[in-house]
């Protein structure tokens, strides 16, 4: 797909990994909306950036719990910016979920926000793909969806089931649109975050290092221009996902 002239949704975009998509995207020549919950103020500055990379782009508040909201999204996007050619699902929620307990509403609040949020813009956004006879739907996961995160149940579940979800929408909704997924590893430390944490997680790679949102977006750029590639998902992870064989092979070896 030609990003120039484009229309592409992210959600979760006012600030972090969304915002540097958004921008990748824009910098392709699409247009973009972008979406968020509380962030009003970040979302309108990331407003400004867009346009001035020379696209139109417009911010809407959305709560991804609500299906009837999703819909009035994809709609509002329609209106302003053209049809949806481009949706990638980026907001998350990485609620606290210990197991067992007596408070279910932080599951039900992850899997809305994780999974059945970006169900119904998908339900939305892909009957307009389908009649224009092209589409491109990304979804973002992480390492929790093939290693369970300790108290992040809802978080981790919630992950694997939006991967399921990206194999089973790129067969029903072949040949046309193609959805793809993006499992990112640690990128930008979330501001709570000590120097200790910080190095911490890095040396749980096999780089030793943080990543670069810019290479995110790049994939997803990567993801939407590569017309041939669908249910497949791209891990941008400095090899974490494989960090502790080559740790436990050489705490073996230097036990011999």
């Amino acid at each position: 797909m030609d990003l120039e002239g484009a229309t592409a949704m992210v959600t979760g975009a006012a600030n972090r990994i969304g915002r540097h998509i958004a921008q990748g995207l824009a910098d392709a020549g699409a247009n973009v909306a972008i979406t968020y919950r509380s962030s009003h103020d970040a979302a309108l500055n990331t407003l400004e950036d867009l346009c001035s990379r020379g696209v139109d782009a417009c911010a809407i508040e959305l709560d991804l719990t609500e299906p009837a909201d999703c819909a009035r999204a994809v709609e509002q996007v329609e209106r302003d910016l053209g049809p949806v050619d481009v949706l990638v699902n980026n907001a998350s929620s990485f609620t606290p979920t210990p197991f067992p307990t007596t408070d279910h509403q932080g599951w039900y609040d992850s899997f809305d926000v994780v999974l059945h949020g970006p169900y119904h813009l998908s339900n939305s956004a892909a009957p307009g793909m389908t009649r224009r006879g092209t589409g491109s739907i990304i979804n973002l996961v992480d390492l929790s969806a093939w290693h369970p995160w300790p108290n992040r149940g809802a978080h981790s579940v919630a992950k694997a089931a939006l991967l399921a979800l990206t194999r089973q929408l790129a067969v029903e909704l072949a040949p046309t649109v193609r959805v793809n997924a993006i499992a990112p590893g640690p990128t930008i430390p979330a501001t709570r975050f000590t120097q200790e944490q910080i190095e911490h997680l890095a040396q749980r790679t096999l780089k030793g290092t943080w990543g670069d949102a810019k290479q995110v977006a790049a994939a997803v750029r990567f993801l939407v221009e590569s017309d041939f590639m669908t249910g497949e998902c791209i891990t941008i992870d400095g090899g974490e996902r494989w960090a502790h064989v080559r740790s436990r092979f050489l705490e073996e070896e230097s036990g011999e």
